[in-house]
């Protein structure tokens, strides 16, 4: 007699190649590049380039030889981690939003007195931009953005210099909010999954930015007002992960 075949001999489990997770491959669920719903979020080394285009230093009411405008203002370049937010309306359009803050030295040049430490500040800029993603659901996607910044200045703190006055003429450091628009230019990369490299450049235009260096009454000469054009140019290069 012969004995009946065994039905579950050659039955198993079916062989993948994905990890059970997907995280860090390519599952055959994963979308190929960006579209319309994707919300994306980066971690990105941000460069911040102070370009000074255009400032100016003004003391009233000192005496002749230190009187009146003068010299310019240099602020310092910084770097930083920044956070960016990406929502897609459309396979075309998105909106995005980053969140950063840096610290700079601020410098008088060129002064009636020579050059002279101002103090330090902390900017932070959020910018919204609006962008079109010229390949969407390819894994290079180029875009170009426009967008507005308000930058808000914190944690000032003054260098107490005299100019030789033996008063504190720069005894204060406040810097008005200024709101200006951005320009952007940048790619992103699928890597592997829903992993992005992303490279972004974002010109900010942040014209004439009030700045007040000293108390008023305080036993300073006079005032000391500046302006500065900081202008600043954003490069930043890092990773995204797509929710």
């Amino acid at each position: 007699m012969q004995a009946a075949p065994d039905v579950n001999l050659h039955v198993q489990a079916p062989k993948t190649r994905y990890p059970a997770n997907c995280l860090f491959a390519n599952c055959p669920g994963t979308k190929v590049g960006l579209g319309k719903g994707d919300f994306i979020v980066r971690l990105s080394a941000m460069g911040l380039i102070t370009n000074n285009t255009h400032s100016s230093v003004n003391l009233r009411n000192a005496p002749a030889p230190l009187n009146g405008r003068q010299g310019h203002l240099n602020a310092t370049n910084q770097a930083a981690p920044e956070f960016t937010f990406e929502y897609f309306f459309t396979d075309h359009i998105s909106l995005d939003a980053i969140a950063a803050s840096t610290r700079h030295e601020a410098k008088a040049v060129g002064t009636k007195a020579g050059n002279v430490d101002v103090g330090s500040f902390w900017v932070l800029p959020p910018t919204l931009t609006l962008a079109w993603h010229f390949r969407p659901h390819k894994r290079f996607n180029p875009y170009a953005g426009i967008g507005i910044t308000v930058a808000f200045f914190h944690n000032t703190s003054a260098a107490h210099n005299n100019l030789g006055l033996g008063n504190n003429t720069f005894n204060k450091l406040k810097l008005n909010p200024t709101v200006g628009p951005s320009f952007n230019l940048g790619f992103d990369y699928q890597v592997v999954g829903n992993w992005f490299f992303n490279f972004d450049i974002k010109q900010i235009v942040l014209l004439d930015t009030p700045i007040h260096i000293n108390h008023h009454n305080s036993g300073a000469v006079g005032r000391v007002h500046a302006h500065d054009s900081i202008n600043p140019t954003v490069v930043a290069a890092g990773i995204g992960y797509r929710f």
